[in-house]
């Protein structure tokens, strides 16, 4: 059963009204406390009336996710947004078979009738299932809880202030000679309560932080443009990441900054200005092989798109194809060995990590989180799967990547925060630049295309410096690099130490239908691949 039928058309009438973004608010509403005996008292209430209607196994989702921006272009504020969205999400497994409703009028009484629809929808499933619903057991949890470990709420800092900050901050980019620039603030407070007739009661309270911003420089004489987006990283983290300016950043080759644990919005923003007007006059790229030197501000796409999506075993399934479709890397490949990168290539899933946006104590089905090895020593070891995934590929217990984007949304199979692993024999970012003699240097986020099957790509940057002779000289425009996913991986031949690992990352992933999104980070330090393709996107043909 496709994944839009196995919704309740009841239950989606019921919360259909609030979209995942739910009700405008003011402000200071986001900063209500949630009645945890209320939220115990409408989880019992499900966890009894499945039990009563015959469930093997329930589990519901009380949330408040609150969600803020705040968006300005120059000297003006374009839009302030404070959403809340609250309700109550029921997933039971009945006669081996998942049902699921949701219901925002939270109330014993309408959760317990919420239940029953589910039960209805998994009992009329089941008699069109060809397979059983198989669950890797869970231990009960009891009672336990787990917050992002923020400094500062995001929330409490007055709209004011923020707005005062993105105006500054436009101010002095457009003196450093942007024409144009944008840049937006977003905050997200997920507030969710789990409990299962597993005997667990999760209580958990997560915070993500991003601050885009872009700068525009045009040619008047022509009517050229060019933009260069932020180097920052969406986070895990409270407010906290905008204010130590000085903590977790350093001096990159070709005068660019690095920013770990903090964000200088700033200092980026001057540069962008500075940057977008240089690639007006930076000359094309020649097309043709090069070895790349790439930092993790771009090599985290392509380590979400390729590597992060094609490992998603609901994918590798053919289960889930929305999105950007299936997965070239089916199970076989696991069973032999199939080699997925160089020697040095080590990739990890890991839901733990301080600061990553993916890092929870608890999944969405109440499994404790971890990390573990996806490709080892460049072959193939393992994929990301939930409790009902996990006997597929003969494991005992399910990884923790469950995840649903709302209280009105079910959960399923959601990518854990996926890292290459830093090099274990001490290199930096400017040793690694004295040894190429004919390369590109890549910073930044770019467009990007990727087939089916997750096996061909095509990725751009916001900024390329030429390497020749083991020295960054200066800017060109117009490049993309082109892989084939085993290939490009093969390529690589030296990653930077753990000195240069930063985290960078999604903060708005699509997948499924009806599509939800979800934040995932992607860790690494900067790599070399040798030989890849590079194209000019701005020739004709």
């Amino acid at each position: 059963m496709q994944r839009r039928d196995f919704l309740s058309f009841t239950g989606l009438t019921t919360a259909g009204a609030l979209l995942p973004f739910g009700r405008s608010v003011a402000a200071e509403a986001l900063l209500e406390p949630v009645d945890n005996a209320r939220r115990r008292q409408l989880a019992d209430a499900a966890l009894n009336t499945a039990r009563a209607g015959g469930a093997q196994y329930c589990d519901v989702r009380v949330g408040r996710y609150l969600r803020q921006s705040v968006i300005t272009r120059e000297a003006r504020v374009e839009n302030v947004v404070n959403g809340e969205s609250s309700g109550v999400g029921v997933r039971v497994l009945a006669d081996g078979a998942w049902g699921f409703a949701a219901t925002n009028v939270q109330t014993p009484d309408a959760v317990a009738q919420a239940t029953r629809t589910a039960l209805s929808i998994a009992k009329a499933n089941a008699r069109n299932q060809t397979r059983k619903v198989e669950l890797a057991p869970t231990p009960g949890l009891g009672e336990v809880r787990w917050a992002t470990p923020i400094r500062k709420n995001g929330m409490e800092v007055p709209i004011k202030d923020k707005v005062d900050l993105l105006l500054s901050v436009n101010a002095a980019a457009m003196k450093a000679g942007a024409d144009f620039f944008n840049s937006t603030l977003f905050l997200i407070n997920e507030q969710k309560y789990f409990a299962s007739t597993d005997g667990s009661y999760v209580d958990q309270d997560i915070h993500r932080i991003w601050l885009p911003v872009t700068a525009t420089a045009v040619d008047k004489a022509s009517g050229k443009f060019r933009t260069r987006n932020g180097l920052s990283a969406p986070m895990g983290m409270g407010y906290e990441y905008l204010d130590g300016a000085a903590a977790g950043k350093r001096a990159l080759p070709g005068g660019i900054t690095a920013y770990a644990t903090s964000y200088d919005v700033m200092e980026d923003a001057v540069q962008a200005a500075r940057d977008a007007r240089a690639k007006l006059k930076a000359p094309s790229v020649k097309p043709g092989k090069y070895d790349l030197v790439i930092d993790p501000t771009n090599l985290f796409l392509t380590i979400h798109e390729n590597v992060g999506h094609p490992l998603e075993l609901d994918r590798v399934l053919g289960y889930e194809a929305n999105y950007a479709g299936t997965s070239f890397a089916t199970l076989d490949k696991r069973d032999e060995g199939y080699r997925w990168g160089s020697e040095i290539v080590n990739f990890v899933a890991d839901k733990t990590r301080p600061g990553s946006l993916g890092a929870v104590g608890y999944d969405d089905e109440g499994v404790k989180t971890k990390q573990w090895d996806l490709v080892r020593d460049g072959i193939l070891v393992d994929y990301q799967a939930t409790r009902d995934e996990a006997h597929i590929l003969g494991h005992t217990q399910s990884h923790g990547c469950s995840y649903a984007d709302s209280w009105s949304s079910v959960q399923f199979q959601r990518m854990a925060n996926v890292s290459l692993m830093p090099g274990k024999t001490p290199l930096s970012v400017a040793d690694m630049v004295k040894d190429v003699e004919n390369g590109l240097y890549v910073h930044g986020r770019g467009s990007y295309s990727i087939d089916q099957q997750r096996y061909n790509a095509q990725f751009g940057g916001q900024l390329f410096y030429e390497i020749k002779n083991g020295k960054v000289t200066g800017l060109v425009e117009d490049a993309a690099y082109q892989i084939r996913t085993p290939e490009f991986w093969n390529a690589c031949v030296a990653i930077c130490d753990e000195r240069d690992f930063r985290l960078n990352g999604s903060f708005f992933d699509g997948k499924g239908q009806p599509s939800q999104v979800s934040a995932v980070s992607h860790g690494a330090a900067t790599a070399r691949f040798n030989g890849v393709n590079v194209i000019n996107t701005a020739r004709s043909i």
